[in-house]
């Protein structure tokens, strides 16, 4: 199980992986199914089901559909669910051709969160519109994660399955060693001086970063701020404020050779497992990597809330998670749907999926389950589990576009230009912005002035000031976990 759940992390870290279907999507004809109306399923889809549906997933979602849809035949006689894996490597060329075709799909589809706004706005005929069923729901779900299956005329067309919320992964041993008291980093300033601390008293850096790949920490720290890609209606947002603030982050870590990089999974996995970085900004699914590629790293790890960018900042963000949603062209929509309410609209369900294949709940009311405040051996008998829980209803909902891969190829190269090689920030995405304005034929959103750069990445350019000491510099217990976890104020 632990395999699985790490190829699917693997599959959700790297989001360039299959971007050969994401580009065909966006470069298709926009409307999809041209020779049907967009299909509603209402209310009266809720009556008695019967029959069969064929689910198409992979890796832990296919093994968490396929031992649900046993309880669920047992619920209901005459029903089957027939569940496919249908891989990862393919699954997306799969997904595009069918919709395209306006055949050959499944009844109940598999479909990444950030992947999905893509196929909403170029195929806005070819999902059933679930607006009149989960209109109820609305407000029991993640609002970042159910933000990614509503269109642009506000029709939902998806049901979110787990999110990703982010957190710190920190090194206990090494945060001792170099006297940092993790509860000290408040802010990404704080963040910084701690890491030149760790590098010159241990030798590791802080974070691993993919110079080849669309690494995730970039857009992570766009969603923390409450945006994304794009902003305000659609315009493009890489050279905003927010942008720029982002970048100056990602450009002072490299500036001070606190970024180890890294090329692709497997060298992500060694260098954390070798204790080559002291921490790692990530979603909740790492955690399935760390215990399962690196158990003998039992008791080194902590979890702590995101450093914000000022007092008061969100101390979160989002990376990965997926939806479930019912092709029009299903031969059985009201079956499809009993199964998806069945499985995401039910605490106890979600729960079980959370314990036994790792998917962090969309829906709310399942992170209030007991399991949440378990004490974790792993992390020391800290309750990792409900610093997530605590995160998650504050992961700041962001605007999607079916533009969203074309950005993040575009930005990639601005990242890489700033972390390893110390480029303007500003002058990096001030191109990148007239870029992807250009490629999508967009308006650009208020972009930062020059000289708006955060100050506090001023000031750690004039000299870091040293890192708060631990108890243990103290005289207290070494590699102490915060006493307390708050959950985070509204940015």
């Amino acid at each position: 199980m632990r395999r699985e759940l790490t190829r699917l992390n693997r599959r959700t870290l790297l989001a360039s992986a299959g971007a050969a279907a994401l580009s065909a999507v966006t470069g298709c004809a926009t409307g999809g199914v041209s020779n049907r109306e967009a299909v509603r399923l209402g209310p009266g889809a809720t009556g008695p089901v019967q029959g069969r549906i064929t689910a198409w997933a992979w890796d832990v979602a296919a093994q968490a559909l396929k031992r649900m849809a046993e309880k669920f035949e047992a619920r209901h006689p005459g029903t089957s669910i027939h569940v496919r894996d249908i891989g990862y490597d393919n699954a997306y060329d799969k997904i595009t051709v069918g919709l395209r075709a306006d055949t050959g799909l499944a009844d109940l589809l598999y479909i990444e969160g950030q992947r999905l706004p893509s196929y909403i706005g170029t195929f806005p005929r070819g999902l059933h519109d679930l607006t009149p069923l989960v209109r109820r729901y609305a407000a029991d779900f993640d609002r970042a994660a159910w933000q990614t299956g509503v269109s642009a005329d506000g029709k939902v067309f998806a049901l979110p399955w787990d999110t990703g919320p982010l957190a710190l992964f920190y090194r206990r041993d090494l945060f001792a060693r170099a006297g940092v008291d993790p509860a000290s980093l408040k802010t990404w300033d704080d963040y910084v001086r701690a890491g030149v601390a760790i590098k010159e008293k241990t030798g590791s850096k802080l974070l691993i970063m993919d110079p080849a790949e669309n690494d995730s920490l970039f857009p992570s720290l766009l969603q923390q701020q409450g945006q994304h890609w794009f902003k305000d209606g659609g315009k493009v947002a890489l050279d905003t404020p927010a942008a720029v603030r982002a970048l100056a982050l990602i450009r002072e870590l490299g500036r001070r050779d606190l970024i180890r990089w890294e090329r692709g999974w497997d060298g992500l996995v060694t260098a954390t497992k070798e204790g080559k970085v002291a921490t790692a900004p990530s979603a909740a699914w790492w955690s399935g990597t760390l215990t399962g590629e690196m158990p003998e790293l039992k008791g080194r790890f902590g979890v702590l809330p995101l450093p914000a960018f000022g007092a008061g900042g969100a101390r979160t963000s989002n990376n990965g998670g997926s939806s479930l949603c019912i092709p029009a062209q299903s031969e059985n929509p009201r079956l499809a749907w009993a199964f998806t309410r069945f499985l995401l609209t039910d605490k106890d369900n979600l729960v079980s999926m959370l314990r036994r294949e790792g998917l962090f709940p969309a829906y709310l009311p399942a992170l209030k389950d007991p399991y949440l405040r378990r004490p974790q051996p792993y992390y020391g008998g800290q309750r990792a589990w409900q610093v997530f829980a605590d995160l998650a209803p504050h992961i700041p909902p962001v605007e999607y576009t079916r533009d969203g891969p074309k950005a993040a190829d575009i930005a990639q190269k601005a990242v890489t230009a700033a972390g390893m090689r110390g480029a303007d920030p500003e002058r990096e995405l001030r191109s990148a912005a007239k870029q992807l304005a250009g490629a999508t034929g967009r308006k650009e959103a208020e972009a930062a002035h020059s000289g708006a750069r955060d100050s506090a990445h001023k000031r750690l350019r004039r000299g870091a000031r040293p890192a708060t000491a631990t108890p243990a510099a103290r005289g207290g217990r070494p590699g102490a976990a915060p006493s307390r976890l708050v959950p985070p104020k509204r940015a």
